[in-house]
């Protein structure tokens, strides 16, 4: 009895959550403003909503601040007279120290502080946009107590933000040496790499199954935006698609949500690049934190027989 009354609540959550996000495309097709589909949300939706991820809504008050100062960084680095890239690894390490400042580990936060680079947008309407939908996000979630039981704080490995800067700076660096520099930076792929680095353990084949899902993922969303008109029924049709992809792959990614709304708002000469672009960065940046992560185990079993080797025998 306990399943089926789980099993319909999640069914009606994920009801809710695509709903949510079916209305923000609406709302940005009737109203005629692009600047109004932001990709991260439909991710934060399906994350806070569905899967109830403790790390995103056990402080709901940041679920709203975060995202919106986020996106004033990236207004206002926009404005700069600096080369794009420039802008990009500024932003990126403006949020990472905003972040440590409010202890907050919101790896969403880092999406739609880029979307105002990405889109190249100054006006100052974006997050004002960015901050209706997060507290809509945050009100659902107090609505429902979805955050009740959780601790509101938790140790965070702030040593991962350094981590984090350091691999989308050498990315950073490499496309822009191959001529990518518009897609040197895809949020979703920065997002879980972020959230990857923060599990205890990381195995070869969550990399892959990350990999696979998040080049499918795009794949099908170009398709669909290149082949079809209405960006309402692309959506509907994507979230169903992506939804259907989570259940056969077996793995939970609020990211795959975000991922097919991109060509709504990425630049016209980039969009039929964004799965080859995004196969490669999943490949460096999942196997990066792969490589990371296995570094850090060894390092740690190496201090562990060391403080062994060290410890004086304990006398019977």
């Amino acid at each position: 009895m306990d399943f089926t009354v789980s099993k319909k609540a999640t069914i009606i959550a994920y009801a809710i959550a695509i709903s949510f996000i079916v209305a923000m495309i609406t709302a940005a097709v009737l109203l005629k403003d692009n600047e109004m589909i932001l990709p991260e949300i439909a991710a934060m939706a399906i994350a806070m909503w569905v899967y109830r991820e403790a790390g995103w809504i056990r402080q709901p008050s940041k679920i709203c601040i975060a995202p919106t100062v986020t996106a004033v960084i990236g207004l206002m680095i926009n404005q700069m007279p600096i080369a794009y890239l420039g802008k990009v690894m500024l932003a990126l390490g403006l949020m990472m120290l905003f972040l440590r400042v409010i202890q907050s580990s919101l790896a969403p936060s880092l999406a739609t502080g880029l979307l105002p680079l990405i889109i190249n947008t100054n006006e100052w309407s974006f997050a004002i946009i960015v901050f209706m939908f997060t507290f809509l996000l945050m009100l659902g979630v107090l609505a429902f107590g979805l955050n009740q039981g959780l601790e509101k704080k938790v140790k965070i490995q702030y040593k991962y933000m350094l981590v984090i800067l350091a691999l989308a700076f050498v990315w950073i660096g490499l496309c822009w040496s191959a001529g990518y520099q518009q897609l040197a930076v895809i949020p979703p792929v920065l997002v879980v790499a972020y959230e990857s680095l923060q599990k205890p353990m990381y195995s070869g084949k969550m990399a892959l199954k990350q990999g696979l899902v998040l080049t499918i993922s795009p794949a099908v969303g170009t398709l669909l935006y290149l082949t079809m008109h209405s960006l309402i029924v692309i959506t509907v049709l994507d979230m169903l698609l992506m939804l259907a992809l989570s259940l056969i792959v077996g793995i939970r990614l609020p990211a795959i949500y975000a991922f097919p709304l991109l060509p709504f708002i990425f630049p016209e000469d980039t969009i039929t690049k964004l799965p080859l672009v995004s196969l490669v960065t999943c490949l460096f940046m999942f196997g990066s934190v792969l490589l990371y992560k296995k570094y850090e185990l060894k390092r740690a079993e190496s201090n562990v027989l060391k403080y062994d080797a060290e410890s004086p025998l304990t006398p019977e």
